[in-house]
């Protein structure tokens, strides 16, 4: 499975930004598709997921209410709208791929394969 992320790039406080996630190759049917992030000198931290069918969807508690996921299966793409951005946003963006329907989350074992990566800035 081959993910490519992009839509990343520099935004002011209060802003917007939409990020996508193509995946390619053998994803199966039963998945769940999941967006982490790592800030300067910080730890990866979990951000959102959604499953297969796409009615299921988890959020860290700091982004809740500001972003969401969602996911087009014909285009298998993942979305993650991210409004009311903050300076803390500010990472790169890295979107997940697991070929399990079950699992925790946000824990990033579960996710087998991975994106390259995408830059949000956050401008104050």
């Amino acid at each position: 499975v081959q993910l490519q992320a992009s839509g990343g790039g520099l935004v002011q406080t209060g802003g917007s930004l939409t990020l996508s996630c193509a995946a390619s190759g053998r994803t199966g049917s039963r998945n769940a598709l999941g967006w982490f992030r790592r800030a300067p000198g910080k730890e990866r931290e979990f951000v959102a997921a959604i499953n297969w069918i796409g009615h299921s969807t988890h959020y860290a508690d700091s982004v809740k209410g500001r972003f969401t996921i969602s996911r087009d299966n014909a285009k298998n793409t993942v979305y993650l709208q991210m409004s009311s951005l903050k300076p803390e946003d500010t990472a790169i963006y890295y979107c997940a791929f697991s070929s399990s329907a079950t699992g925790a989350w946000a824990e990033s074992l579960r996710y087998r394969y991975w994106g390259q990566g995408t830059l949000v800035t956050v401008s104050s």
